[in-house]
This record gives C-alpha cells, sequence and structure tokens, in this order.
C-alpha cells in the first residue's frame, strides 16, 4: 500500500473493532503494510485446506464463506461477510490450513495483511502488534461464542 495513506482509509481501520485499542498513528503504520485486491464476481480467494499466509479486511463488496460437508465434499454456504468485516486472521497466528472456501458474491476490495507482515509487526512495533493481536483474540472469541450458540440451537436439550 502506498506510503501516502488516505484519511479515508485510516478512518475505514479505525471503525473496524480489532483495531478499537489503536491511535490513528499505530493503524496508518499496519496498514503501510498491507496490500489491496481486488476480486471479480464468483473469484476465490482462498479454497478450504489450502495453506494460510495473510488476513483480510473487507472494504467493498460482499464475499462467501463455503464449507465442504460429508465425504462428497458439497459446499454450504456458512455466511456472507461485507465491509469492515474481516476474515482469516487465524492463518497470520497458526500454521494450519483454511477451514474454508472464499468468494466473492460481486465484486470486492480487500486489504490484506500477510503473516510476514504481520510477524515483521510484532517482532519491530511490538506495542503495536500486542493491540493486533489481542484484537485478533477477541475476534476469535467472539466468533466462537457466535458458534456455540448457533451449535446449542440444533442439540437436543440435556435431561
Amino acid at each position: 500500500m502506498d506510503t501516502q495513506l488516505s484519511k479515508a482509509i485510516v478512518d475505514f481501520f479505525m471503525e473496524i473493532p480489532l483495531f478499537s485499542r489503536m491511535n490513528s498513528e499505530e493503524v496508518k503504520l499496519v496498514a503501510k503494510h498491507m496490500n489491496v485486491v481486488e476480486l471479480q464476481p464468483g473469484e476465490v480467494l482462498f479454497q478450504e485446506y489450502e495453506q494460510g499466509n495473510f488476513m483480510c479486511f473487507i472494504d467493498s463488496g460482499r464475499l462467501e464463506v463455503l464449507k465442504q460437508i460429508g465425504v462428497s465434499g458439497q459446499e454450504v454456504m456458512i455466511t456472507t461477510l461485507g465491509r469492515g468485516q474481516s476474515l482469516g486472521e487465524m492463518s497470520v497466528i497458526e500454521d494450519m490450513p483454511r477451514s474454508a472456501t472464499i468468494r466473492a458474491r460481486d465484486g470486492a476490495r480487500l486489504y490484506i495483511l500477510s503473516q510476514a507482515a504481520f510477524d515483521m509487526i510484532m517482532y519491530r512495533h511490538s506495542n503495536i502488534g500486542i493491540k493486533l493481536l489481542k484484537g485478533i483474540a477477541i475476534l476469535l472469541s467472539n466468533n466462537l461464542r457466535k458458534t456455540s450458540s448457533r451449535l446449542a440451537e440444533y442439540m437436543l436439550p440435556v435431561s
């Protein structure tokens, strides 16, 4: 991303809860290490089980989160993500395959933070890295709570 970041880009990141513990200068430093990717409708960002090495922040468009089920490999849409949401957070923390496929529902613009950039921020700017890591941990914790609640709705009550 350009070293000259517009106020609109910084404001976009400041509205994302993951960056809520950071001031605008800290957000600007993180954003400087991101790249922009544009997807066409139907284009796949990554496939389930691929090795992951980046996370994304959605600036525009909508992305479908698809999960394979059963031995047939049939895909089901888990959710749709839009502006201000992030995905791929686990891939900058752990070295594991992607847990879902991400496909653009319509044209989309994403900001990409690579695992290498994340690691560099953690090493060179540990105070910012800690805030970023805590934001990711809170996001993943909230996602787990939502998933647990949804799962409970489908389970039989304990007698």
